[in-house]
């Protein structure tokens, strides 16, 4: 596991969540990096809090983000998705 994978499920399993999928930490990468690209670095964090608090799944939230970004006129970097 890396440290990042580590933490995440450390912080999983403290908050009594579960464990992430690789589809969903894609997801949740992507959904970031959408709203930093769009806005400013701060809007990742906020843009998933946000996300999470609706209820959304993180593929659903970042399809909303890329069509926010895209009616914004901002061009999006490709992505593995």
């Amino acid at each position: 596991m890396t440290d990042a994978t580590t933490w995440i499920h450390e912080f999983a399993l403290a908050a009594g969540g579960t464990e992430l999928t690789d589809e969903e930490r894609e997801s949740i990468l992507a959904l970031a990096g959408v709203a930093a690209h769009s806005s400013e670095r701060a809007s990742a964090p906020l843009t998933c809090w946000v996300a999470a608090a609706a209820g959304l799944s993180p593929r659903a939230a970042l399809e909303i983000a890329q069509r926010v970004a895209n009616e914004r006129g901002v061009d999006q970097p490709e992505a593995d998705q």
